[in-house]
């Protein structure tokens, strides 16, 4: 498992493929098997597999084994210190579009008086 200490950088690289993120996103309605997990991608069993032993390095899936079954669940706990991460920049970006909106607003205004300016 990570050390706690680098749970989001192992969580962000784990996120930063594509194929990865589409595993996850099928997680998210169920436990499957990997079979299941790889019928929409174009490559070989074992390179899903790769890609599933990246996930669940980085606690985001979790595999059982039942008979000759390999079921796969998302183990969405990492992703919650991503979401917190993230929040902290959020007034950043809530700030941003409210300076934006209140621009917006104003040169509005200014276009209207001028048309109204043109018109006298």
């Amino acid at each position: 498992m990570v050390k706690d200490n680098d749970i989001l950088s192992t969580t962000f690289a784990a996120l930063a493929d594509p194929t990865r993120r589409a595993i996850l996103a099928k997680l998210a309605s169920g436990e499957t098997s990997v079979t299941k997990l790889a019928e929409p991608f174009d490559m070989s069993l074992p390179a899903v597999s790769k890609h599933l032993k990246v996930l669940e390095h980085a606690g985001l899936i979790a595999r059982s084994r039942d008979a000759q079954w390999r079921p796969c669940r998302l183990d969405a706990g990492p992703l919650k210190e991503v979401a917190d991460w993230v929040s902290h920049y959020r007034r950043f970006w809530e700030d941003t579009f409210d300076r934006l909106d209140e621009y917006l607003t104003n040169l509005k205004k200014k276009e209207k008086k001028n048309v109204r300016r043109r018109k006298k």
